[in-house]
């Protein structure tokens, strides 16, 4: 059983033994490549979700609707990736050992191979929805084979061809969408096109959302590590993200916000939302 956190997300609030889905932050931003920060993000997003309101008018749902347990930000070891991976794999087992869906708030998109190695390891039949502005799909980045750049690769080195799909990519080296090119990852560029079709040839399979938030425009989303434009647009994301929920969704995350690159708040307040709308979505 996990404690409840002081501070919580808006309406992510109820006892952790009644709660269908819990969330957790995990603060690590050590292997980002170009701009740091990510690791504020969860913080960030607690405190500034109460300029929200608990009730979605896009799903006519309500937050007070669904049970979800804030369990806090772990403490990660930034000078050693491999143990915070190991942190996030432990934190995200306990909550699906326990039956309920964790709810991840990165972080740069490394996190997620912890999380994606402790579904895995309960769902062996594990598929993973990707959304995303870049491929992620590097062998290394500058050596190192644990880094934000490669957290798509290491993934497919878990669960093989045929079982990861790609959606809004629209950078990346060469190589990579070449090797996706050559069928180890289904890799859709620059929007959402194909995603009802792969929702509907996976109607039974776990899945493995992972949503970078850069695959929103930086026009929307500025406040992010890497932007990259030519993304997609607000409502077009809640519609992807409607789209994804109706599946198996076993874990999910979200990552790459770095709130202190948009002083104006714009980036962390779509986020929130971003989070609200994910989490009415699922079902719950």
């Amino acid at each position: 059983m996990l404690n409840p956190n002081v501070e919580t997300f808006l309406g992510c609030d109820c006892g952790y033994e009644e709660a269908e889905a819990v969330l957790f932050g995990a603060p690590f931003d050590s292997t980002t490549s170009y701009r740091p920060g990510a690791r504020f993000a969860s913080r960030v997003m607690r405190a500034e979700s109460y300029g929200l309101e608990t009730y979605s008018p896009y799903l006519d749902r309500d937050l007070t609707d669904i049970k979800v347990f804030d369990s806090g930000d772990l403490e990660l070891c930034f000078g050693d990736t491999e143990q915070a991976l190991l942190d996030i794999e432990a934190r995200a087992s306990t909550i699906l050992e326990d039956g309920k869906l964790p709810v991840m708030i990165g972080g740069e998109h490394l996190v997620t191979l912890g999380a994606v190695r402790a579904a895995f390891a309960k769902y062996p039949d594990l598929h993973v929805i990707h959304f995303d502005a870049h491929t992620d799909l590097r062998d290394d980045y500058l050596g190192a084979k644990l880094s934000h750049a490669a957290v798509i690769r290491r993934a497919w080195e878990l669960l093989g061809d045929g079982r990861i799909y790609q959606f809004g990519i629209r950078s990346g080296d060469r190589s990579e969408f070449q090797w996706a090119k050559e069928g180890h990852t289904a890799l859709h560029p620059f929007d959402f096109e194909g995603l009802a079709q792969t929702m509907e040839n996976l109607p039974d399979k776990p899945i493995y959302f992972t949503l970078d938030l850069d695959v929103l425009d930086p026009s929307i989303f500025p406040g992010t590590g890497t932007p990259e434009a030519g993304g997609v647009g607000f409502l077009d994301l809640l519609r992807a993200i409607r789209q994804v929920c109706k599946g198996r969704v076993v874990a999910c995350d979200i990552n790459e916000l770095s709130p202190h690159y948009d002083q104006s708040g714009v980036s962390t307040a779509v986020a929130c939302k971003v989070l609200r709308e994910l989490l009415l979505s699922l079902r719950l």
